[in-house]
């Protein structure tokens, strides 16, 4: 995905996120990072351990994401616009489709081997996280990031 850069992240470059192509198991971790001119920057991994979280939902989003759909703190109320966003995560096999809405910009995620992965582009100024819902293959919702109570609704 590319990046438009921010107070901490200036310039253009790339996120890049990483998963192994088997299905999702256990302790199986993907990776998030920027790269900018050639250059790997600000590796962070993610871990599946949804056995920990016995009460999880069947979508999860990667804790590190945030650096994907939110601008630095330090510019808040002055982002820069228009701002390319992303987010991901994982679903459980009962999960057909994951839409997620954010500020003026929507989305319907890819899903594969377990992840999902939706990304846009905004032209407002947001305060809240994107909006997630999950839907089985009938259309029943499955999941809605409202009433996950892991699921951090704020903006820093």
């Amino acid at each position: 995905m590319r990046s438009t850069g921010d107070s901490n992240a200036t310039g253009d470059g790339m996120f890049v996120v990483a998963a192994r192509e088997q299905a999702k198991t256990p302790g199986q971790a993907n990776l998030i990072c920027r790269v900018t001119d050639g250059k790997t920057q600000g590796v962070s991994g993610f871990v599946d351990d949804s056995d920990a979280i016995p009460d999880e939902g069947p979508v999860s989003v990667n804790p590190n994401v945030g650096k994907l759909y939110q601008q630095s703190v330090m510019d808040r109320g002055n982002w820069k616009l228009p701002f390319r966003w992303g987010l991901v995560g994982m679903v459980e096999p009962s999960v057909a489709e994951v839409r997620v809405a954010y500020g003026d910009s929507s989305s319907v995620a890819a899903l594969d081997h377990g992840f999902f992965v939706a990304s846009g582009v905004l032209n407002q100024q947001v305060t809240v996280a994107p909006h997630i819902k999950g839907y089985d293959a009938g259309g029943k919702l499955v999941y809605d990031s409202d009433d996950d109570k892991y699921y951090p609704r704020e903006l820093p």
